[in-house]
């Protein structure tokens, strides 16, 4: 059974805690701590934790609005969010282990295309990478095509990286 847990807005306090679930989560794929405060600095609306009962951080979120086919590179810094930005990216979600399976990501998610659809962006993209298509498929993301360009940058992102997104109702 998946041990309870609620999301809410991430803070900076919890940018360290945040690092541990990156590094446990994501070891071929590091980033670094300020791209995460820069990220939630910039969009706190889109940057969630995911806290079990002590408000220990177990998982997190990390969302924000970009061009389209434009992606930031892995561990880069945005500077500022683009002024014609016209999609939802979601750049990050780490759950660990032992909170999966029990639709926590679900909620995570849903709260995110939530929030793209109250800002009216009309789609929203996301690098999947470890295989997870299959996964993303389920709230709507599919593979689209792409040019040479975020086709380089994806390989950021490792071998089996796939930019999928889906459109906002």
């Amino acid at each position: 059974m998946t041990p309870p847990a609620v999301w809410r807005n991430l803070t900076a306090a919890d940018i360290d805690s945040l690092m541990r679930v990156a590094d446990s989560v994501h070891p071929s794929l590091p980033e670094s701590a300020e791209v995460f405060s820069e990220r939630a600095e910039l969009y706190p609306d889109g940057c969630l934790a995911l806290v079990n009962e002590r408000d220990e951080l177990c998982g997190y979120a990390i969302s924000h609005p970009i061009r389209n086919h434009q992606p930031p590179a892995l561990d880069a810094l945005l500077g500022e969010i683009p002024a014609d930005a016209d999609r939802y990216y979601i750049h990050d979600m780490a759950i660990l282990p032992e909170f999966r399976g029990g639709g926590l990501a679900a909620k995570g998610i849903g709260r995110l295309l939530d929030l793209a659809v109250a800002k009216g962006f009309p789609g929203t993209c996301l690098v999947s990478v470890y295989g997870t298509e299959k996964f993303w498929a389920r709230f709507g993301f599919g593979p689209e095509e792409i040019g040479d360009d975020l086709r380089e940058k994806l390989k950021g992102y490792g071998d089996d990286a796939v930019y999928l997104s889906r459109a906002n109702e």
